[in-house]
């Protein structure tokens, strides 16, 4: 297994220097690495054995069953699944009655999924590979590694005069650096909407409330009581193999087949459901969150000293004034990068440069 997953581990290593939040990475990041897993645990057969068996009634070698169902389709009845097992029907969603087209329920997805979480891993990580070309190692270059507080006195001081050098020359430059960057947590949060209409409609109309009525499964009564996770993914299913007999007319002969593979795919899709509902809030609360950071600009300087607690309301007021909202989005991702001892004598050394300077006024 660790072979098989190990290098996901790239994807959830430490990083030095972010240029994100924590809500951007647990997108781009972790939500990729997640769909990789998942799809590759569905791929490895040696974990969740063969996708699928079928049984017939022997006319037919066993593989050519198999690999037919397997490429075209299997089913079950809709209306058998409220009937008692071993009474009624033998499985779930089967009944003898299959041979009404309108009650059969067709599954075709299971041949899809690894493909879908693969492409959904690659769609949540798009985001950041954008976000990393337009920012071109900014964040890296301004640090200069003082990230580490401990270094030489002479050489910190060479590094803050470089880093007060470019802040004083470039102020007023950065509003599309912060502005590209809120547009990809925005694009992020469209990601998300947009996937999870799609796995709805991948498994026709079943997947947006599967999370809820999984966990209301236990609540409703017996006798109405169908479990949404054997339902959407079932265990056991039909499949009907058409073929000519020896005086040339069409014979029909049924199989019952078992999917083992659902069992994985149930509990993979339980946790995507409930993932993406936390990744949909989150990220509709942080593009909410940056909409107020535009409209409101009073409320920069606040947050500001919530983020660096060492700075004094006063400077962030007045750092605030003189800057725009690009610059402050800088300093205040410098402040999440850097030693909080040297962010406060860099501030403190530009608050006085701005304050002597008029042309910042």
């Amino acid at each position: 297994m660790y072979k098989l997953l190990g290098g996901l581990a790239n994807y959830l290593k430490y990083q030095d220097i972010v240029t994100d939040c924590a809500v951007f990475r647990m997108h781009n990041l972790f939500t990729t690495a997640l769909l990789m897993a998942c799809s590759l645990i569905i791929t490895a057969s040696q974990y969740v054995g063969n996708p699928i068996q079928c049984i017939s009634d022997g006319a037919i070698p066993s593989h050519v069953i198999n690999t037919f169902c397997w490429i075209s389709s299997t089913f079950t009845m809709p209306d058998a699944f409220k009937r008692q097992v071993g009474v009624e029907v033998p499985h779930l969603g089967l009944a003898n009655d299959f041979s009404d087209k309108d009650a059969q329920k067709f599954y075709t997805y299971y041949q899809w999924v690894c493909f879908v979480l693969f492409f959904q891993a690659i769609a949540c990580y798009t985001p950041k590979v954008i976000w990393d070309s337009f920012e071109s190692g900014l964040m890296k270059m301004l640090v200069m590694g003082l990230h580490i507080g401990v270094c030489r006195k002479d050489e910190k001081e060479k590094k803050k005069e470089v880093i007060l050098e470019y802040l004083k020359t470039h102020v007023k430059r950065h509003n599309l650096y912060a502005l590209r960057y809120w547009a990809c947590e925005c694009l992020c949060l469209i990601n998300i909407i947009i996937q999870m209409y799609c796995m709805n409609k991948f498994f026709d109309g079943e997947f947006i409330n599967y999370g809820w009525r999984v966990m209301n499964y236990s609540q409703q009564p017996q006798e109405e009581r169908v479990d949404p996770m054997v339902y959407v993914f079932p265990r056991v299913t039909k499949c009907i193999f058409h073929k000519y007999g020896p005086t040339g007319t069409i014979q029909k002969h049924d199989s019952l087949c078992v999917l083992p593979l659902n069992i994985v795919n149930e509990k993979t899709y339980v946790f995507i459901w409930f993932w993406y509902v936390l990744l949909l809030s989150m990220l509709t609360i942080l593009v909410i969150y940056r909409v107020i950071i535009i409209a409101l600009p009073k409320i920069r300087p606040r947050i500001l000293h919530a983020k660096h607690r060492s700075i004094p309301i006063e400077v962030c007021n007045s750092l605030c004034k003189k800057v725009d909202m690009g610059d402050w989005w800088i300093l205040l991702m410098l402040g999440t990068n850097m030693d909080p001892l040297v962010y406060r004598e860099i501030i403190t050394e530009l608050v006085k440069n701005i304050e002597l300077n008029k042309d910042y006024n």
